[in-house]
């Protein structure tokens, strides 16, 4: 909560414009195979164009840069985005015994094919984020490790199979207004990582299909999740949970202190519409004991932990059943 209140007191850092050559570099052709930009500058494009190659945000140098597609957009429709090579990725870098940290990248008015990725500790190094989950300080060393104060305003991802927006582990103040999602995931169509914290999406469209729910919010606090539309047709909307276990890392953070409110939820399944549900897993996972022996976080207790989360407003339409919602444990609910 502290490097939230710093973040909100804080002005946004805003990056120099882009060169004519950054400028030139971003719209021209570029095949499949090629190497991604690492823009460090603010650009806006003429409308309609699709910058082809990958774009990377990496380190310090570029916070405060940023992408307006102008109505255009990013990636190539022919080529399959992966988690080790997204569409976009706002990445952290090891600098020596620390890290050199993205701030307030801002993405505005673009269509993304693809995915998007925001990563600090863990995401080369599955060994060092799983090293640091076994010391007493790890949310907070994961935190100063990640990127911070992402914007996304109106911002429309396509799916290719991995899900669209990754949030990582120690991500904060990330924020999603208008736009929305379309296309496939394998899995789900926002996912926010153990302990990341602050992360807010409104007013955004979700016309997804996808293999599971639309919105997971693993071991991640503090998140608004309000004022949107899901069709969910069949699967389900907004699950809370700490996945206990997975890759041997503890989850210290418990989905708590998180708002979903005002959301519209259509299509979804006939006898178990599962629209919001605090307290999704509870354990019940082959490997929750793959963290033990910590005394801490989901090594002492495989349960979901949620607390302190508030599920008002929120409506789920259906032919026959106009209002339904589950909200589960560690939740209240108005009335």
């Amino acid at each position: 909560m502290l490097v939230l209140l710093a973040l909100a007191a804080s002005d946004p850092v805003v990056a120099r414009p882009c060169s004519p050559e950054e400028m030139a570099a971003l719209i021209q052709p570029a095949d499949a195979g090629a190497e991604p930009i690492r823009l460090t500058c603010r650009a806006t494009l003429p409308p309609g164009l699709t910058v082809q190659r990958r774009i990377v945000f990496e380190g310090a140098e570029a916070s405060g840069a940023g992408l307006d597609c102008n109505g255009g957009s990013i990636g190539r429709t022919d080529r399959v985005s992966t988690t080790r090579e997204p569409t976009v990725a706002v990445w952290s870098r090891r600098n020596g015994d620390g890290w050199s940290v993205p701030h307030d990248v801002r993405i505005v008015r673009c269509t993304i094919n693809g995915n998007l990725r925001v990563w600090g500790l863990g995401r080369d190094d599955i060994d060092a984020l799983r090293a640091s989950s076994r010391t007493a300080d790890h949310t907070t060393r994961v935190q100063a490790s990640a990127p911070t104060g992402l914007r996304l305003e109106d911002v429309t991802f396509v799916g290719a199979g991995s899900i669209p927006l990754y949030v990582g582990p120690g991500v904060g103040g990330v924020r999603m207004t208008g736009g929305g999602f379309r296309g496939r995931s394998v899995s789900t169509a926002v996912y926010l990582d153990a302990e990341s914290q602050g992360a807010d999406i409104r007013d955004v469209d979700f016309d997804i299909r996808t293999g599971r729910e639309q919105i997971a919010i693993d071991g991640s606090a503090g998140n608004r999740i309000s004022g949107n539309r899901f069709q969910l047709r069949g699967r389900g909307g907004v699950f809370l949970y700490r996945n206990c276990g997975e890759d041997g890392v503890v989850r210290h953070q418990s989905p708590s202190g998180n708002v979903i409110s005002d959301n519209r939820f259509r299509g979804g399944a006939w006898f178990r519409p599962r629209a919001v549900v605090v307290g999704s897993r509870e354990g019940r996972r082959r490997y929750c004991g793959d963290d033990a022996g910590w005394p801490w976080g989901s090594s002492i207790d495989d349960g979901d932990g949620a607390r302190g989360n508030v599920v008002s407003g929120n409506a789920v339409r259906l032919r026959w059943l106009p209002d339904w919602l589950q909200a589960g444990r560690g939740a209240t609910r108005d009335p």
